[in-house]
């Protein structure tokens, strides 16, 4: 069950045009590719942080997302995060 709404999410994420969108609204969107869909995945499945570190991003925003992983809920934005690899964002191009 749990596996099976994980795949949802990540579907949700890749499919959807809307989520795309608000991309822009802090820092700069990189590409999508293989590396960072693999990266997203890393930071929705196995512990946000993980995918900015693989998208070669800032010690600061990589310890950031690891530590606000914690809240469980921000496993969802890291992953998007990941899978634009977006550079910047707030508090101090952290998020």
């Amino acid at each position: 069950m749990k596996k099976g709404l994980v795949a949802l999410l990540l579907g949700l994420f890749l499919v959807s045009n809307p989520m795309m969108a608000l991309a822009g609204t802090h820092g700069t969107d990189g590409e999508v590719s293989g590396k960072s869909v693999g990266a997203a995945a890393l930071s929705l499945l196995i512990w946000p942080g993980l995918g900015q570190m693989v998208n070669d991003q800032s010690t600061d925003k990589v310890v950031t997302h690891a530590l606000l992983g914690l809240t469980g809920i921000f496993r969802i934005w890291s992953c998007y995060d990941a899978l634009v690899d977006r550079n910047g964002g707030v508090w101090q191009h952290r998020i």
